[in-house]
């Protein structure tokens, strides 16, 4: 079963959000597929009410690393655990960007998450400069190495999100993205952190310009279990046909 996540980003009002998942939800009623939206913090509430009962799956964007206390504007995991709540995107490249997050808070985030009966998304992936220079294996090997640390590789997802891709209609080949997710989950085993565990289910997916017109060719990868979405999630049309991709192996 793949994976199939939207990330709406900071996109729809509640009214919106409830007008996509009117449109949406028939289009999917009988994927066999993963399937989930990751809405703003303000949509969470009233998406969660309509999900019951659907295939989807209800996903936040980002966790702080403490059940409570002194954090202003933070988002806790009982918070979202008590909205039914299931999956959280954690290191987005946007919020590593734009709001300094490291990987020592990436890596706080992630066993917050998984305390509280999250499954994060954890989300690692290069910029155009590191690929020019050949650091793309080194650089997400290191961002894997200090995330990873206690965390339980059987309970997390990984997307491989190159950044150059990301909202840039840049799509990675489908090839090379199958390339860096196999390297990805080569070379995981060989992490102190990991090798003591069971990782040959971790499930690997691809983000960045994911679209209508190249999701077949991406879930025909070997490597590939499903995709991240951006841009594309935003329509229920183009996402409906992302979810009900056209299985060629």
């Amino acid at each position: 079963m793949a994976v199939i996540a939207g990330n709406w980003k900071m996109h729809k009002n509640r009214q919106e959000a409830l007008a996509f998942l009117q449109e949406f939800a028939p289009l999917v009623a009988t994927s066999d597929q993963e399937i989930v939206l990751c809405a703003p913090f303000t949509a969470l509430a009233v998406l969660a009410e309509k999900l019951i009962g659907t295939r989807i799956a209800l996903g936040a964007q980002n966790v702080h690393w403490e059940a409570a206390g002194a954090y202003t504007g933070e988002i806790s995991p009982p918070m979202l655990t008590d909205l039914g709540v299931r999956y959280v995107i954690v290191g987005h490249s946007e919020r590593r960007q734009y709001f300094g997050e490291t990987d020592e808070r990436v890596n706080l985030r992630l066993k917050a998450a998984q305390r509280y009966g999250l499954t994060p998304i954890l989300c690692v992936g290069e910029t155009d400069e590191q690929r020019q220079q050949g650091l793309t294996e080194a650089h997400i090997l290191a961002q894997l190495a200090q995330a990873l640390v206690g965390v339980k590789i059987s309970q997390v997802i990984i997307a491989y999100e190159p950044i150059w891709a990301i909202g840039t209609g840049n799509t990675c080949p489908p090839e090379e993205a199958n390339r860096v997710i196999g390297l990805i989950r080569k070379e995981m085993s060989i992490l102190p952190q990991v090798s003591s565990q069971s990782n040959e289910n971790v499930r690997i997916l691809y983000g960045g310009s994911v679209k209508p017109d190249n999701i077949d060719e991406l879930m025909a990868m070997p490597e590939i279990d499903g995709v991240l979405v951006g841009t594309a999630s935003l329509d229920p049309q183009a996402f409906a046909r992302i979810v009900n991709y056209q299985k060629t192996r």
